[in-house]
């Protein structure tokens, strides 16, 4: 059980089509990290700015394909198994389940385009813990 605890992470997840447009962009990855937010799924990201502010603040910023026909619905789960493991290895498309009352279902979830520093940025946690483990 501790070795689960230790190596399992516990956060929300934000599901839109197409975030990140209008002025609220700048805030809104702050808002979501402060409130446990550890990755946004998105058909697309409205704006590159608001994509490189989810990674500033530690986030995933994965894709999915709509045609998968991947549904999302409030108080349903997904699990990612060994997601740390995956943005080390430069993985871009991974295996996740949506954990629903009926069962689950697997979908596949992408991070696409993900720079060596943005890798880093997200294992670091921030932007901010990148930097104090450059100095």
């Amino acid at each position: 059980a501790h070795q689960l605890l230790s190596e399992t992470g516990v956060g929300s997840v934000v599901f839109a089509v197409k975030p990140g447009d209008g002025s609220a962009r700048e805030q809104a990855a702050s808002c979501q990290k402060v409130l446990g937010g550890q990755a946004n799924i998105a058909v697309e990201y409205a704006t590159k700015r608001y994509r490189s502010n989810l990674i500033n603040w530690g986030m995933l910023p994965f894709t999915v394909d709509p045609a998968a026909g991947a549904h999302f619905k409030v108080d349903e789960f997904i699990y990612i198994h060994g997601i740390r493991q995956a943005v080390e290895s430069g993985a871009t498309e991974i295996p996740a389940w949506i954990i629903k009352p009926q069962g689950k279902t697997e979908i596949e979830l992408k991070l696409p385009n993900l720079t060596t520093d943005e890798r880093d940025i997200i294992l670091a946690g921030c932007l901010i813990n990148y930097y104090a483990k450059q100095l």
